[in-house]
């Protein structure tokens, strides 16, 4: 069948040349993630103007998967996986063994999400500090939606799939997370992300402003202020 074909072609390609194979794959699957959420956001516009797909976002999409996404990934699974097995020396598949992988995974997400709205911001013509107010806005956001699904999906990766397969696991993954990330990136100022920030980081309530001195509260009635004792 094509798809045992292409299965095999694959594999044969990631035992000979695994860093260009992943790095392609992320690139396209990340371009696609970005196609799909333009259409997501085109969908759920009021009007019913067609709106061509932004082929300079989705170039940056295709980038972020193949200069970051794959290279990156690769090596990070590979040496996440020696460094549990030979320096921690926990059984695999155990539970340990998965929360050993989980727990720094989680803590690279922030740069993961950092990098790719930045570049997705550059791309856009940004200057710079429009683009770190964006992040600003849009990591928190993203960290708190995909951090109620990826550690499930993350644990059932490292529990069950062998370690040169996880980025792929991943990138199917990351064609839903990077419709997701353009979608958060798309949507700017929306009120469901404010609503999030101001929950997550409620504002404090204002100091009281300093009582007025007599003398200055004579002068704002028009008096003049009364004279101070003086002491004999």
């Amino acid at each position: 069948m094509a798809a045992g074909r292409a299965w095999s072609w694959y594999r044969s390609q990631l035992a000979a040349r695994p860093v260009r194979t992943q790095a392609i794959v992320s690139g396209i699957l990340w371009g696609s993630g970005d196609v799909i959420a333009q259409k997501i956001n085109a969908s759920m516009q009021d009007d019913d103007e067609e709106r061509p797909i932004d082929l300079k976002r989705t170039a940056a999409c295709c980038i972020f998967g193949l200069g970051f996404v794959g290279p990156a990934g690769h090596y990070w699974y590979q040496g996440l996986d020696r460094f549990v097995k030979r320096k921690l020396l926990l059984t695999p598949n155990s539970p340990r063994f998965i929360v050993a992988k989980l727990v720094p995974d989680a803590l690279l997400e922030p740069v993961h999400l950092g990098l790719f709205f930045s570049l997705m911001g550059f791309t856009a013509g940004k200057p710079s500090s429009q683009v770190f107010a964006d992040v600003k806005r849009d990591i928190v956001p993203a960290l708190l939606s995909g951090g109620m699904v990826w550690p499930l999906l993350q644990a059932v990766n490292f529990r069950f799939v062998p370690v040169e397969h996880q980025l792929l696991y991943l990138n199917s993954l990351c064609l839903l997370e990077s419709a997701f990330l353009s979608w958060v990136n798309k949507q700017e100022d929306a009120a469901w992300k404010k609503k999030l920030m101001a929950f997550i980081t409620p504002s404090s309530p204002p100091s009281p402003s300093p009582s007025p001195s007599p003398a200055s509260s004579q002068q704002e009635q028009g008096q003049a202020p009364s004279p101070s004792p003086v002491s004999s």
